[in-house]
């Protein structure tokens, strides 16, 4: 009887696992003759403008080198570097010693010059000498008038002036030390603010792409018709102030492959100073283009990939080639048309040719950024 009871229990247990597995092996067919659902969108054209920064130097509108006309030593530093001057204003003051004594030596021959025509003057009249003998002494005091004028001129050399209004830079001499006007350092920089260059470079493509971009029927007016500039400062901050292109150098560096490029911007509180690096924020307008979220898009062998809605609610992959990045946005150049459908999300999941439920969403819901959640 017990082993009756026992075969018994055998047998029920063995139906219940022959029951489970059958119900364990129907469930994924189940679920695949249910497509999965993915959120798709109908393409819009949008009008959308991107950003491209290139490193940029700054520099003051007006650069002048401060250096010596003559020959001498530093008796005084009248400027600090960094400080304000005025046009004509004294910077240095050069020792003039020994000047003077040349001066005074110059002078006396004036004199003795002076004296020999003056003593000639009535004999030539007399017709006692030749007028020869006149115009040569006349000659001797012209050449020691000259002597005399170039010792001065370098006495006055010796008091350095401002040549403009600005900033004083780094002063590379000091009190007691020689210097000469062959002397490859200069005494400092004398640099204008009011306004700054920024100097930054294209390579060719970006050269092109840019006039391209702007309207105009020639060089100079595509570079008047270009897009303002912004500037993002070392501290990553805006500039306060808008800039234009004003001009390039015209051809491409050979060595570099690039073209500078010097824009100008005002700089009423002075806060850009010779010297300052940053970079040039210049604006790319996209006018009725197709753009995708980059989340859409996927790469494979180097090309990047998006997944249109076909028919029959499949979904078939297509190459699309990028012209831009606009936040987190593709602008397509080709590979996609308006009317196409797209899968928006989810595209990891995805097989080429497979079909799914799709759930509409509005497009602008779906080009829409992804809130950032935690922040460094």
């Amino acid at each position: 009887m017990k082993k009756n009871n026992l075969y018994t229990i055998l047998t029920l247990g063995l139906f219940l696992v022959i029951v489970s597995c059958g119900n364990a092996e129907q469930k994924p067919s189940a679920a695949e003759t249910s497509p999965a659902p993915f959120p798709v969108s109908q393409l819009e054209v949008k009008t959308v403008t991107g950003f491209t920064d290139y490193p940029a130097t700054i520099e003051g509108i007006v650069n002048i080198d401060v250096r010596a006309k003559t020959s001498g030593y530093i008796e005084k530093v009248y400027v600090d570097e960094g400080q304000k001057v005025r046009k004509g204003q004294v910077l240095f003051k050069l020792e003039t010693q020994s000047l003077s004594q040349d001066a005074g030596a110059a002078k006396a021959q004036v004199n003795v010059a002076q004296v020999e025509v003056d003593k000639l003057i009535p004999l030539v009249e007399k017709n006692i000498i030749s007028p020869v003998q006149l115009e040569t002494a006349k000659a001797n005091l012209a050449q020691a008038k000259a002597a005399l004028s170039g010792v001065s001129a370098n006495i006055g050399y010796a008091t350095i002036k401002s040549p403009i209004d600005g900033y004083v830079g780094s002063i590379n001499f000091r009190e007691g030390a020689l210097i000469s006007p062959s002397d490859a350092t200069a005494l400092t920089t004398v640099s204008e603010i009011d306004q700054v260059y920024a100097f930054f470079s294209f390579n060719e493509a970006q050269y092109i792409d840019h006039l391209q971009r702007s309207e105009g029927q020639n060089k100079a007016e595509r570079i008047k018709n270009s897009p303002d500039l912004s500037l993002v400062l070392a501290n990553g901050k805006i500039y306060s102030e808008k800039g234009r292109i004003q001009t390039s150098t015209g051809q491409i560096n050979q060595s570099t492959g690039t073209i500078q490029i010097r824009a100008a911007f005002n700089n009423p509180n002075e806060i850009l100073t010779n010297g300052n690096s940053g970079k040039i924020r210049l604006p790319i307008e996209y006018k009725d283009a197709i753009v995708v979220p980059q989340s859409a898009t996927f790469e494979q062998q180097g090309n990047i990939m998006i997944f249109k809605l076909v028919e029959d609610n499949k979904i078939a992959t297509s190459i699309i080639k990028i012209k831009g990045t606009v936040d987190n946005l593709y602008v397509v150049e080709s590979g996609l048309t308006a009317n196409d459908k797209i899968v928006i999300s989810g595209v990891g999941k995805l097989k080429n040719g497979m079909e799914i439920s799709p759930q509409e969403t509005s497009f602008d819901e779906a080009i829409k950024p992804i809130a950032t959640l935690f922040k460094n």
